[in-house]
């Protein structure tokens, strides 16, 4: 397939530029694959507080615990030129990988102040990134923590706020890390989890610390040609045991979003079955892939031609994610980060 073939038009009143005040009021789009009353899938408009009815005793939700860090840092050169940073990867206390927006790629040695506050050294570069120094008692994080900015995505036309340190979070976030959120999540409140842990059905905890790549356009039309950005992911041993029971029990492996699928299918990849993985993973997902852990996935709505519309369609059938696509514009679902949900089961 081409990358043509993963556009569509969406009006861009549907980009959802705030968050909802209650997580779970937002939309689900449920595109059902598994009626065998229909010759078709069929498309049900739901509520997300609705996911209780779609998860059964026996399954498994599979979550990704990662935190979303205030990435995003403004200042200048010193010797003059204003600078974005906005970190990828923190490496150790006091060095980074980071993209650098300016007008003038800086080159190693090259003193930014950042904030008004910090001093930081470019010492090198790896790729598209640079490599950063903060030369400060305080570690990154603490010192991300006072003064970095949300990392919202280019998308939301406004600059962050004190609400999106809570509401570009999910609930269950720990460990710090993600330049961006794994936004399924973002609809899930304690309340709803309380709901689903009382009827039976188990939770298991991944971590993929989403980068900024997850935004970069594809810019090959032969996706052959294409190379996906690496992303740092963990799956441990009890993440197996739970999927290996949920199995055994006639259950049905969940996927909270897209990040949760490629940390299970990338522990998965070398034998096609889930083991233990903890390393960078680069594996992208295309209509043709066979899935080897995940039954159903809850996800929100992706870019035009991105890499994520071509995982789910991968998952659920190319066609019957364009009709659910053409059919979420229609009925005015919002879109992407802070927008509406889908859930997914995979294409017979």
């Amino acid at each position: 397939m081409k990358l043509s073939d993963f556009r569509y038009n969406l009006p861009p009143e549907l980009i959802a530029q705030e968050a909802l005040t209650n997580r779970s009021a937002s939309r689900l789009l449920h595109l059902d694959t598994l009626n065998t009353e229909y010759n078709s899938p069929q498309i049900h408009d739901k509520h997300f507080s609705d996911i209780i009815d779609l998860i059964h005793k026996d399954d498994l939700l599979v979550f990704n615990n990662t935190r979303v860090i205030p990435a995003r840092l403004r200042g200048n050169k010193i010797t003059g030129g204003k600078v974005e940073v906005m970190v990828e990867r923190v490496l150790d206390d006091h060095h980074v990988l980071a993209h650098i927006r300016a007008n003038k790629s800086p080159k190693a040695g090259t003193t930014l102040l950042l904030e008004n506050q910090l001093n930081v050294e470019i010492t090198g570069r790896q790729g598209r990134l640079f490599e950063i120094k903060f030369a400060h008692k305080r570690t990154v994080f603490q010192l991300l923590d006072e003064y970095g900015h949300i990392p919202l995505p280019p998308y939301i036309e406004r600059e962050d706020t004190e609400d999106d340190r809570d509401r570009y979070q999910t609930v269950f976030a720990k460990k710090e890390g993600a330049v961006a959120a794994p936004t399924a999540g973002l609809h899930f409140t304690h309340e709803l989890l309380q709901k689903l842990k009382n009827k039976g059905v188990a939770f298991a905890q991944v971590t993929l610390h989403v980068g900024a790549g997850t935004f970069l356009p594809v810019s090959v039309d032969n996706l052959k040609d294409h190379i996906m950005h690496s992303e740092w992911v963990e799956v441990d041993q009890d993440v197996c045991n739970a999927v290996a029971d949920c199995k055994a029990r006639g259950g049905k492996v969940v996927a909270v979003g897209t990040t949760s699928v490629r940390s299970l299918e990338s522990a998965a990849k070398a034998t096609g079955n889930l083991q233990t993985f903890s390393g960078d993973t680069q594996l992208f997902i295309t209509p043709g892939y066979k899935f080897n852990v995940v039954d159903a996935m809850i996800t929100n709505f992706h870019l035009s031609e991105s890499t994520l519309l071509m995982l789910v369609s991968a998952f659920s059938g190319y066609e019957n994610i364009m009709t659910a696509y053409s059919h979420a514009i229609k009925e005015k679902y919002r879109f992407f980060s802070y927008g509406d949900a889908m859930f997914l089961e995979a294409a017979e």
